[in-house]
């Protein structure tokens, strides 16, 4: 009997050993203890639930260089001169299980919601074109030059303070349309400066930070990057572009790149660019990532969609003449179903049933599908079970309730009002 290729170890470009090649990939949280935006005890509980789950590899939720930029209103801040006590207890949680935890560190830039009482910024102000949702977000202005600098710095603090917390690496986020992706995307990066034109000036955003946190953190910690495999909107950031910054990220010190896609514009990563069977959603952006494998000098994760044990082991699966993908980034699958790896590992429980949504509506289901996740979550982070057959309109109802109050507690933190 064949092994499968998700419980093989996997030793990374830094020199230490995943014990598996399954992955919890980020997924947006929003439990950070309020005032402060620090982890605490519904972070605890969650990341403990995984941890026991058999995961090789934890990436924490989105984690913010920036107080005055987070990506939803509980989101986690950690810079220069933050309290480290509670990141300490969060680090030994996420490995308690024997697995790795990486910090993924992000700035959301112009994906920024206007109930939180600040100014977005993003290379150039262009603002998000949602419809009749446009509004929900705040009003964009460009960055200087010396504030696109001091981000580069930030994000090498962030990295910093996570070494000294304990964590085993960090992941930058520069997928999905927060602010690395606007700087990679012809779309929302019009800047005639060093920071804009062609790609090559695109890119230098990102290769500065991965320059910057590699810097300054040992070589033996974890360093990656999140990558769109493509923005799919019509002249944005491109397959061909990505492969061409896997290539330049060569020989960086990076352990890893994990390859998604979309943005709050075109959310590839809940599955939209491509409709039909189960089977045709998952792992819809393996053949990016194979391709993708080809060039790089560092291990290649995918991420999105997958649900069943098939799927995981078919994208993994490579022979000799062909090159695989070495990680897989499961999401939501983990919401609904967190002891998954040991599950597959035994061979059980091997498909997971996620509701789907299908709400005329394309945008509100959307919401719906990430409100349901997010009840998912809510119900560990307190020590309940999983409920997968929770209404989607009650979740939607219940997790914009949660973040006015959240976003309500953020502004008294930050002094500031909408």
């Amino acid at each position: 009997m064949t092994a499968s290729p998700l419980f093989q170890p996997l030793t990374l470009p830094n020199g230490s050993t995943l014990s598996n090649r399954i992955c919890k990939a980020a997924m947006e949280e929003n439990l950070a203890d309020q005032p402060g935006q620090v982890p605490g005890e519904r972070l605890f509980t969650l990341y403990r639930r995984w941890a026991k789950g058999g995961l090789g590899l934890i990436l924490s939720g989105n984690v913010m260089v920036d107080p005055s930029a987070l990506t939803g209103p509980g989101g986690v801040v950690l810079e220069k001169g933050s309290n480290l006590a509670p990141f300490h207890r969060w680090a030994e949680i996420g490995k308690s299980g024997g697995g790795q935890f990486w910090l993924q560190i992000s700035h959301p830039g112009r994906q920024l919601y206007k109930s939180l009482g600040e100014t977005a910024v993003s290379p150039p102000d262009v603002a998000l074109d949602l419809g009749k949702f446009s509004s929900l977000f705040a009003e964009v202005r460009a960055l200087e030059r010396n504030e696109i600098e001091a981000i580069v710095r930030r994000f090498a603090d962030t990295a910093e303070a996570a070494q000294e917390a304990g964590f085993n690496g960090i992941q930058i986020h520069g997928a999905h349309g927060y602010l690395v992706s606007q700087f990679l995307s012809p779309l929302t990066n019009k800047r005639d400066d060093e920071w804009g034109g062609g790609l090559e000036n695109r890119a230098r955003f990102l290769l500065d930070i991965a320059h910057a946190v590699r810097r300054r953190v040992e070589p033996s910690f974890g360093v990656a990057v999140k990558l769109n495999s493509a923005d799919f909107q019509r002249g944005g950031f491109a397959f061909e572009d990505a492969r061409q910054v896997v290539e330049w990220l060569g020989g960086r010190g990076i352990d890893f790149v994990e390859l998604s896609g979309g943005s709050y514009e075109s959310p590839a990563m809940q599955g939209n660019p491509q409709e039909g069977s189960t089977g045709e959603r998952e792992a819809y952006f393996v053949d990016f990532a194979r391709d993708i494998a080809k060039i790089a000098d560092m291990p290649i994760m995918v991420t999105g969609g997958i649900t069943r044990l098939a799927t995981a082991e078919a994208a993994l699966a490579s022979d000799e003449h062909e090159f695989g993908v070495e990680l897989l980034g499961i999401a939501r699958a983990l919401a609904f179903n967190p002891q998954l790896p040991d599950d597959w590992r035994m061979k059980v429980n091997t498909d997971v049933v996620i509701p789907e949504i299908e709400w005329k509506n394309r945008s509100l289901a959307g919401l719906a599908t990430m409100a349901v996740a997010k009840a998912q979550i809510e119900r560990m982070a307190v020590g309940k079970q999983v409920k997968p057959g929770v209404s989607p309109l009650w979740a939607l109802v219940a997790d914009q309730w949660r973040a006015a109050r959240r976003a309500r507690k953020y502004r008294e933190w930050r002094g500031t009002a909408v």
